[in-house]
């Protein structure tokens, strides 16, 4: 029957956009003649890939149109809102009224005139639709797009009393790997952080950097040049245990490029005699100045 409601809505139906998407979705759930079906706000914006706020306006509008109808006085599985289709409804009966006796009979199109059967309860019943409890007591709901079955079954639980031992030692954390770190009373936590400064290099420390070769790499010097530097750029650092800054100084020392060749010296030239030290504070360009003048001073034998 289905088929039936969808073919009049593609044929028949004035509607669009989503207000079309949304009459076919909910024809295509019609179960007989009755052309009454449920369906949530939900389960109507997966079918159309619509938001929520384009289904409730397409509901309106189709509800204003009269193709649509809002049945106030059933409902469906968990609650749902159940619609039907009025004018299919009686496009339908019509159709059947005429055919009884001649099942080729030409049939007028549907007019105004033409009413629209009652529906029949029991018989919704099999498809999961039932009357409400006191509907024939309770004010009919204005809001032509119904409510959503997900938000009107969320009941708020009742609140449970908060059971505290009295004496006992505090519980684990869920993950005992985890230290606790949420006790307002833990000093032991916080004494074993360090700032990097006052870090001190650990055995372990010096045994890796001897491993992976970064001491023949940088040589002693060059590691206490780079330990120097990583405490310098980590002064500023937040205090850390020294297991975290165990592992940034070995991090720091692997990144660390070895240490680059001096300039050859130009103090001792050919001739064993030595050349006075370039003045403190001259450019990079002054001292080669220098060194070249005081090497054409002296005498080459030539």
């Amino acid at each position: 029957m289905s088929r039936d409601a969808r073919e009049w809505a593609w044929e028949n139906s004035t509607s669009r956009g989503t207000a079309r998407l949304v009459l076919l979705s909910i024809a295509d759930r019609i179960p007989d003649e009755q052309c009454v079906a449920w369906a949530s706000v939900t389960s109507l914006m997966k079918r159309t890939n619509a938001s929520r706020n384009a289904v409730r306006s397409a509901l309106v509008a189709l509800a204003d149109s009269g193709e649509l109808e809002l049945l106030d006085a059933y409902e469906g599985p968990q609650r749902s809102t159940v619609y039907r289709l009025p004018r299919t409804a009686a496009w339908l009966a019509k159709v059947t009224a005429a055919r009884r006796s001649d099942p080729d009979a030409y049939v007028e199109p549907l007019a105004e005139s033409d009413p629209v059967p009652e529906v029949d309860g029991k018989r919704l019943r099999k498809h999961g639709i039932w009357p409400k409890s006191g509907a024939d007591s309770d004010p009919p709901r204005q809001n032509p797009a119904g409510s959503d079955p997900a938000s009107s079954r969320q009941n708020p639980a009742p609140r449970r009393g908060t059971y505290r031992p009295l004496d006992g030692a505090e519980s684990d954390p869920q993950n005992r790997s985890e230290p606790k770190v949420n006790r307002s009373n833990c000093s032991s936590a916080v004494a074993t952080l360090t700032s990097a400064t006052d870090w001190e290099l650990d055995d372990a420390s010096r045994a890796w950097a001897h491993q992976q070769g970064h001491l023949a790499r940088l040589g002693e010097h060059g590691i206490h040049a780079a330990d120097a530097k990583w405490r310098s750029n980590r002064a500023t650092w937040a205090p850390r245990s020294a297991a975290a800054w165990a592992a940034d100084w070995r991090t720091w020392i692997a990144r660390e490029h070895s240490p680059a060749p001096g300039p050859p010296n130009l103090h001792a030239l050919s001739g064993g005699t030595p050349v006075p030290a370039p003045a403190v504070g001259m450019t990079r360009a002054e001292k080669h100045t220098a060194a070249l003048l005081a090497a054409l001073d002296e005498p080459t034998g030539t």
